[in-house]
């Protein structure tokens, strides 16, 4: 586990009580410039304003991210900005290697003009491709797509009255594809009615025809034991900068579970948080989360607005420092681009996600930066076109507002224990 000097003294969920105080006003939502909006309400009533643009290099950039909903009108900024930061392309068998952002860009004439089924049912949207001759084309998909049961619940009122409450979520989607080498990457970012931004990176294309390798390095495709496809990583990296309540200052906690004695039934468990109030590299374990709170912004029950992050399916590469830690929080600085490759030159000096956290800057404006891993060993199945394989992770409202911003009419009096 890698944890930071700086971080403060544990401290158990029972001290987490906040005086409660009405939720500030929010800051108005800024114009988009040199870039495009998008603001759409879907049909749970959640609507969702951010400004988008290509860039070079990292591809679709989105900014300016608010959310606002029925039950919570109010427009409220969530982050600056996200986008993929680095993707990592190591083959098994030590001969090839590449950092696909930083060597080739996901921008420019690298993303592809959307055509054919790429965004069917939705709309095709025309910006500039971010190259360094910028052409403007149909280069990002915006389309509300249906999502998981958003919730379910059989009530029961005090007169034996039955009520159904069930609703289908809805996603906006945003989406864009980039063509690097054989294989073709889609940028995707699913924000959904219930606040949840979901960032994942899906890849397609083709199982590149020069990297066939050795039995032991790679899968038989074809006929019989002959051609062995390569296997390789696909590290990915994004870069997210919050700015909860749009107010600057916001921090970082990471919570830990750990069991702490019997109970009468079953163990107990205690779990505790920690500030990281320093750079630092962290790795996840059983029972272990990250959130971003705000430091001034709280929700209408006086209880500090945050995200969570949520890994899911992660196969860390170990052979490279910079690809194992699973999430960094740093300080944020305009010249820390990308996660690794960095090589502007006004931080000669910081070329990796490792170099940005050795300085243990205290935390006033944290970047997360977070990394999944894919394991890619081809399978005939990937031939060809090669079905689009998923790596990402989401950002979990936590506390954003007083209840669900999808409770429905008849739930609107449940909040906090029931009093008799």
């Amino acid at each position: 586990m890698r944890t930071t000097a700086g971080a403060a003294a544990l401290i158990t969920l029972a001290a987490l009580g906040l005086a409660a105080s009405p939720a500030q006003a929010a800051p108005a939502v800024p114009a988009c410039t040199n870039s495009t909006q998008v603001k759409e309400t879907l049909p749970n009533g959640t609507t969702w304003q951010l400004c988008w643009r290509m860039q070079e290099q990292a591809g679709l950039v989105l900014e300016k991210v608010y959310v606002a909903s029925k039950r919570y009108p109010q427009q409220v900024q969530v982050l600056d900005s996200i986008r993929m930061a680095q993707l990592n392309v190591p083959y098994d068998s030590g001969d090839t290697e590449y950092d696909d952002l930083t060597d080739f860009g996901f921008g420019g004439d690298d993303l592809e003009t959307l055509t054919g089924d790429d965004c069917k049912g939705g709309s095709a949207r025309v910006g500039s491709d971010g190259g360094s001759r910028p052409t403007r084309r149909k280069v990002l998909c915006v389309s509300a797509e249906p999502a998981d049961l958003a919730y379910r619940l059989h009530d029961y009122d005090t007169r034996g009255n039955d009520k159904i409450y069930s609703k289908q979520g809805t996603d906006l989607v945003l989406r864009a594809i980039s063509k690097v080498g054989w294989y073709e990457y889609v940028t995707e970012y699913r924000l959904r009615d219930n606040g949840t931004i979901t960032a994942r990176l899906g890849a397609t294309g083709d199982l590149s025809p020069i990297d066939y390798v050795n039995a032991d390095r790679g899968w038989p495709i074809g006929k019989g034991a002959r051609d062995y496809a390569a296997m390789h990583y696909h590290n990915a990296f994004w870069r997210v900068d919050f700015n909860l309540d749009g107010r600057g200052k916001d921090k970082v906690e990471q919570y830990d579970t750990k069991t702490s004695g019997q109970g009468e039934m079953t163990a107990k468990l205690k779990t505790t948080r920690t500030a990281i109030a320093k750079e630092g590299t962290f790795t996840k374990k059983n029972q272990r989360f990250w959130r971003v709170l705000s430091g001034t912004g709280k929700n209408s029950d006086g209880h500090a607005r945050s995200y969570e992050l949520v890994t899911g399916a992660n196969d860390t590469y170990e052979a490279h420092p910079e690809t194992t830690p699973d999430v960094t929080f740093t300080q944020a600085h305009g010249c820390e681009k990308f996660a690794t490759g960095n090589a502007d030159p006004q931080c000669p000096a910081k070329k990796s996600i490792l170099d940005y956290a050795r300085d243990k800057e205290t935390l006033t404006n944290p970047v997360m930066w977070v990394r999944v891993g894919f394991h890619h060993v081809p399978r005939d199945e990937d031939q060809s076109p090669m079905p689009l394989h998923w790596q990402g992770f989401d950002l979990m409202p936590r506390d954003f507002t007083a209840t669900s911003p999808l409770t429905p009419d008849g739930r609107t009096g449940v909040n906090g224990k029931p009093r008799e």
